[in-house]
């Protein structure tokens, strides 16, 4: 691995007495003792923050992810060994980084949030949860003055899903905005997946290791009609956290809702059994018998063994693959590979995906809560656009007043403040903002 992959943006870096730890053990202790990384705990996962105290969050899902993403890497450690030294460290603190890392940047109130943001942003730059992801890691979290948490050049690199901006990704030309923003139809604002023009200093950094050849690839893009166009190419350790990611949620997120009666068995074997035991694998077709009664089993245990089962089969099963870019390869080593789960366990994972996908995020109470969340979101924006020097915090304005002194995008300092905000603080805001007689308390700031 390139020296230069664990180079840090402020290169001075104070001195610990007798402190041994590595690059990325410094890297997670800075996401972990992060206002970003608390503020997890009270930003919604699948189904509402707060409803319940058995539910997951942001934050219980990331530290659910981390775990996952650190048992992919010791098994691709044990199946790779050759490679082992060129890949992966000692230990398994890159990847668990990356992954307590990979939710920062989502604002209140799940998807809902933003595509409001996304809206109220839409002619100045947009805006995306894992764009802002790289933003508080790099630029606003307090660890530093200029440079957020000063990470590492890889665990950056790793944080980075799509790796193109926002400008050049926009492809909906035919969308008629609403007359109010009551009116907005969420399906027409999703963002499309990419990061901001208004961070080109620091993508332009993470990527200077590569050649002009590598970036040009990894930037490259996949065109849609009246489709936003996606980026096509991942880091390794971005692949990592996406498997991780994906099992967290299409696994344990499902938990939740059997849990809390969402979902019902019927729906559990017509919508997964049924489909798990069409595809062509012995143990999986033995592992379905049973499985909808171990997992909606009264005795929690059972319920527990079964989903870590089926965790570990996928965990077990993923592979490190060259990258197929059509004509030649990437020249990093860090882009050549990527971990893939070998497409018959990858259709297993879609099941699950799908399942709470259909029967859990599109459930209409849980639709509700979110366009709640997302008119909560736009006007919040709207009010503090209208009169920043006044409704912002304090240490807001003086961040909106620099940006204007600069010729930077001082809505772009509106949407951080409230893209950092929980799902309680936003609400509570509004509350004070729009309800003069709601008798809960004024939310104080320290954002």
């Amino acid at each position: 691995m390139q020296k230069s992959w664990l180079d840090r943006r402020l290169n001075k870096v104070s001195e610990r007495q007798q402190d041994h730890r590595s690059p990325f053990q410094r890297d997670r202790a800075r996401i972990l003792h992060s206002a970003a990384f608390r503020r997890l705990q009270s930003k919604t996962q699948v189904i509402g923050s707060g409803q319940s105290d058995f539910y997951r969050t942001r934050l219980t899902h990331s530290l659910e992810a981390s775990q996952i993403g650190s048992g992919i890497s010791s098994q691709l450690r044990s199946k790779y060994p050759e490679l082992t030294s060129q890949f992966f460290p000692d230990d398994d603190t890159l990847i668990e980084s990356i992954c307590l890392a990979h939710d920062i940047g989502h604002p209140p109130f799940g998807h809902g949030g933003e595509v409001a943001l996304h809206y109220m942003m839409r002619e100045h730059g947009g805006f995306e949860g894992n764009g802002q992801t790289l933003r508080i890691v790099s630029k606003l979290e307090p660890f530093s003055e200029h440079h957020g948490m000063n990470l590492s050049r890889r665990t950056l690199l790793g944080l980075i899903k799509y790796p193109q901006t926002l400008d050049v990704l926009q492809n909906k030309p035919d969308v008629i905005e609403p007359t109010n923003l009551r009116g907005l139809k969420a399906s027409d604002w999703h963002p499309p997946k990419g990061l901001y023009v208004d961070d080109n200093d620091i993508i332009d950094w993470v990527f200077s290791p590569l050649s002009e050849s590598d970036r040009a690839l990894f930037q490259s893009i996949k065109k849609r009609e009246h489709q936003h166009f996606k980026t096509v190419y991942k880091s390794l350790d971005c692949s990592i956290m996406e498997l991780a990611d994906d099992i967290a949620y299409g696994i344990h997120d499902l938990e939740d809702a059997i849990v809390t009666d969402v979902v019902n068995r019927n729906d559990f074997d017509e919508h997964v059994i049924e489909k798990l035991k069409s595809i062509d694998d012995k143990w999986l077709v033995q592992y379905c018998d049973g499985l909808t009664e171990r997992m909606f089993s009264a005795q929690h245990h059972l319920q527990k063994d079964a989903i870590g089962g089926l965790v570990n089969y996928l965990i077990t099963a993923i592979e490190l693959k060259l990258v197929d870019t059509g004509d030649g390869q990437f020249i990093e080593p860090l882009l050549k590979y990527n971990a893939q789960l070998p497409s018959e366990k990858a259709k297993v994972l879609q099941i699950f995906k799908d399942f709470v996908f259909q029967f859990v995020i599109k459930q209409p109470s849980i639709q509700r809560i979110e366009y709640r969340g997302q008119q909560i979101v736009m006007e919040l924006f709207e009010a503090l656009a209208s009169d920043p020097t006044r409704l912002l915090s304090p240490n807001t304005v003086k961040r909106w007043q620099h940006a204007g002194e600069k010729g930077e995008n001082q809505h772009r300092i509106i949407a951080d403040y409230v893209s950092g905000m929980t799902d309680d603080y936003a609400t509570k805001l509004y509350q004070t903002l729009f309800l003069p007689l709601n008798t809960s308390s004024h939310p104080e700031s320290t954002m």
